[in-house]
């Protein structure tokens, strides 16, 4: 940080003085307050009157713009695409009102599954079968990994995983006796750069989609973090695209009143208005997403913050080299979402991004970048090493190509190659 002025100096000794946990309540506090009015009055109405933590409720709203966004907006910046699906774990003990902060930001696309669901049924009755009705829904929650692909496969701009109990899912993918975790974990790598599903079975039903675009919110016991970190998930990538929301504030406060449902209504307004959006680029033939572009100086901002990021990599810890290295797509979602939550206030959606907006946008991404800092010094101690060979053993098991294994471990195609051909696999 430069210093030339007096606040910039006692920023500064902030910084170097206060523990992590001190820097991302003051990081949290900041975004509360520039986020879009009808939000950040949400996350404080929830706080007081139903303690609901508000990194989880922040974290929760992420989750939900990005579901409904889909593969209907993207992001071109910096000469590359990028679409907003995030992957994101709260973390905390049992009675943290973890449940109720996923519940409460997700309230109104619960209410849009309804409505499908009934249509669902009400047209399954008229066919007299369900073989030939496609169920439209934003959300799964207990599904088997064959299940998950054949939704995706039926709601092709988004797939939303959304769990109460992440630790199920990681302990599978974590296992390497189980049937569905590789599968999981594949869907999970490929679909975070919305890559191709490609699906051929013998006795079922061969589909294909060109992009993927999975979402993932779970809650996780903080006792089961190791998993997380463990068995091939760190190694693979997948730890490194979480978005973590460990328990920062707290309210021991009881409150007798409701958060008011004129604050409930314009939340559930403004995000179903994304749905709108995103609507009539389903229902079109060419299926072609909306494309938001930055002005000059936004896109100089992520340019230098994508450079700044590139630096802090060379000088940190291996641990925090792979998490800063998804970082750089990250932001991208991020600044898309930041976007979109301003947008979903107005009247229409505008296609280009200011300078402001990628600023709370690079808030947002500092947040959570001291968040997994926060995970990993709790962690101390008890992490795996990173075995570049391990990596590469993982990865040809799981059916990787050359360029995903590549892309985990930072280095070139040829790379993976000779080792490869040492290892005779």
């Amino acid at each position: 940080m430069e210093v030339d002025n007096l606040k910039d100096i006692e920023e500064a000794i902030l910084e170097h003085s206060s523990s992590l946990e001190d820097k991302a309540v003051r990081q949290l506090h900041q975004i509360v307050n520039k986020l879009p009015p009808y939000i950040g009055r949400l996350i404080n109405e929830a706080f007081e009157h139903k303690r609901i933590p508000k990194e989880y409720l922040l974290t929760s709203i992420l989750f939900a713009f990005s579901n409904t966004a889909g593969l209907a907006i993207r992001l071109d910046a910096m000469g590359y695409s990028n679409y907003g699906n995030i992957y994101a774990a709260i973390i905390g003990s049992r009675g943290d009102v973890k449940s109720p902060a996923m519940d409460l930001a997700t309230e109104p696309l619960k209410l849009y599954d309804d409505v499908q669901y009934r249509n669902f049924i009400e047209k399954t009755a008229e066919e007299g079968s369900e073989e030939n009705v496609v169920r439209k829904q934003l959300f799964i929650q207990d599904a088997t990994v064959e299940a998950a692909y054949f939704k995706h496969h039926e709601n092709p701009f988004s797939l939303g995983i959304f769990m109460d109990e992440l630790y199920y899912l990681i302990e599978k993918m974590g296992n390497p006796a189980s049937k569905d975790g590789p599968a999981w974990r594949i869907l999970l790598l490929q679909g975070n750069t919305n890559k191709l599903v490609d699906i051929s079975r013998k006795t079922t039903l061969s589909f294909r989609l060109s992009k993927s675009y999975p979402v993932l919110l779970g809650s996780i016991q903080q006792e089961f973090i190791p998993k997380i970190f463990s068995g091939g998930n760190l190694e693979s990538g997948f730890t490194d695209r979480l978005l973590f929301a460990p328990n920062l504030t707290h309210n021991t406060k009881l409150s007798k009143f409701n958060i008011s449902q004129d604050c409930l209504k314009k939340y559930s307004d403004n995000l179903l208005r994304m749905m709108e959006y995103r609507k009539p680029v389903e229902e079109s033939d060419n299926k072609e997403p909306l494309v938001l572009t930055c002005t000059p100086d936004a896109e100089d901002r992520l340019f230098n913050y994508t450079q700044n990021i590139l630096h802090q990599q060379e000088k940190s810890e291996e641990i925090e080299k792979g998490y800063l290295a998804k970082v750089l797509i990250n932001i991208h979602k991020i600044v898309i979402l930041t976007h979109l939550m301003k947008e979903s206030a107005s009247p229409e959606l505008h296609l280009k991004i200011g300078l402001e907006t990628v600023e709370d946008a690079i808030m947002i991404m500092d947040f959570y970048f001291t968040n997994f800092q926060i995970i990993v010094e709790k962690l101390e101690g008890n992490l795996p090493d990173i075995d570049p060979n391990e990596v590469v053993k993982l990865g040809r098991r799981n059916n990787a190509t050359q360029e995903q294994i590549a892309a985990v471990l930072g280095v070139n195609k040829s790379t993976v190659s000779r080792k490869i051909a040492r290892m005779k696999i």
